[in-house]
């Protein structure tokens, strides 16, 4: 058995660990010393396999790119020994956090043993303290398709959308997210109840199809409803033909760059020892995650960047909108799009409001993010890198929607609930969501 620090917990090895001798010139090896070896081994892999990292694996030849070096778990096991904690990933999206043993000096460094701990935040095993105050593995049972409200593969439900209108002394205008079919959803629009002829809109810009309606006084108190079937499947890094990523690198109203953005950003890339786009993308990731505070208070909901860099607070607007100006800031595209999210743990019922999320590009494709909820639990911060699960349906896509007629607010900051005007004025709408999965998910 080894002394080893748990990659999972960091209250081990810290800094005591770092003043032992362990090299035949009495020289110090630190922490430091363990990263760059680890660093200088990666690199030295990375470059014979031209451009990746790889290995064999259950039988099959891993191609990875690195994301990051854990270095919260960097460890001296004692005279020569060494361990390092690694995410490298597949260009499809897969992260394997990978546990890496050195032998040699502060110097001199190399690669015992590799072990693959965990494959999208699911462990294969995890570390225990034996009486003796030494570290042993122990083998954990494969966890379930559903992992703290993550449901993997795919999924299958109906969903309603539903809107009552309020009391009308005036006449009123109203626009709605339609979702679309995509490569990770197929949607059939079961039923569209207005109490008036309606306009599908093409929002051209992102894509979006819009429902648009002109309401009338004798029309207050009506109810407007869509359902939907979904059939949603998981999404990893993915292909897209023909954009220009030019497109996803300039600044909307809320999502502004450059300046503090970029400050922030060239920071904690420059910390982080980030030389690659998606190494670039984690460790914005990851300062988001360590640096912000889930919070429905002061001024949510409306994804201000700069609200949520003032105030590191929010919800998942203000999550995904500081990351992209951020990443935006640091010459990676990114965008956004908001839906809602299914719960896994029930088969219907209603649904506590919209979410919404991120991606960004490298590597030839863009990867999902979802960093509010790798906020809310940490173990699935792996995960939510590189996917989003098959429990959630997309509305729309991208910020300062230009439909015709725009509303006289001005550009739409992104269509999740309705925009809805009374006399050309804002107004508030009641507006819930539902669902009823099916008896088997596909």
């Amino acid at each position: 058995m080894l002394a080893l620090s748990n990659c999972q917990s960091s209250s081990q090895n810290s800094s005591d660990i770092s003043e032992g001798k362990v090299n035949s010139k009495n020289k110090k090896v630190t922490i430091q010393d363990v990263d760059r070896g680890i660093r200088s081994n990666i690199d030295s892999k990375i470059k014979e396999g031209g451009g990746y990292f790889t290995f064999w694996y259950d039988n099959a030849e891993l191609r990875l790119k690195l994301v990051r070096v854990h270095t919260e778990y960097l460890s001296i096991l004692g005279s020569h020994e060494f361990f390092a904690c690694v995410d490298l990933a597949t260009v499809n999206g897969d992260v394997y956090d990978v546990d890496f043993f050195l032998k040699g000096t502060a110097d001199d460094m190399k690669v015992t043993k590799t072990d693959v701990h965990k494959l999208n935040g699911k462990p294969y095993y995890t570390w225990k303290q034996g009486d003796d105050k030494t570290w042993y593995m122990v083998s954990m049972e494969s966890a379930g398709s559903e992992l703290l409200g993550v449901i993997e593969g795919s999924d299958r439900f109906t969903f309603t959308y539903e809107v009552q209108l309020p009391e009308l002394k005036e006449s009123a205008e109203i626009w709605l997210p339609i979702a679309q079919s995509d490569s990770f959803q197929e949607i059939e629009i079961l039923s569209i109840d207005a109490p008036v002829e309606y306009q599908l809109l093409s929002e051209d810009e992102n894509k979006n199809s819009i429902l648009y309606l002109k309401l009338l006084s004798k029309h207050a108190h009506d109810k407007i409803i869509i359902q939907y079937q979904v059939q949603r499947t998981e999404k990893s890094a993915y292909n897209e033909d023909a954009f220009n990523p030019k497109k996803y690198l300039k600044a909307t109203a809320l999502n502004p760059i450059g300046d503090r953005f970029e400050l922030i950003s060239s920071s904690v890339i420059e910390s982080k020892r980030a030389n690659t786009p998606l190494m670039k993308a984690r460790a914005l990731y990851d300062y988001i995650i360590d640096n912000m505070r889930y919070a429905k208070e002061g001024v949510y909901g409306t994804g201000d960047a700069n609200y949520a860099c003032d105030s590191k607070s929010g919800n998942c607007t203000e999550f995904h909108s500081f990351f992209i100006s951020l990443a935006r800031s640091a010459r990676i595209p990114s965008r956004f799009a908001v839906g809602a999210s299914i719960p896994s743990e029930r088969n219907e019922g209603d649904i506590d409001g919209y979410h919404c999320w991120a991606e960004f590009y490298a590597e030839g494709k863009w990867w999902p993010v979802d960093i509010s909820e790798a906020n809310k639990y940490t173990p699935l911060a792996t995960y939510y890198f590189g996917h989003h699960p098959a429990n959630r349906i997309e509305f729309s896509r991208g910020r300062d929607l230009r439909p015709d007629p725009l509303p006289k607010s001005g550009p739409i900051n992104f269509l999740a609930y309705p925009i809805f005007e009374i006399d050309g004025k804002p107004a508030y709408i009641k507006t819930t969501f539902s669902f009823k999965r099916a008896m088997s998910k596909i």
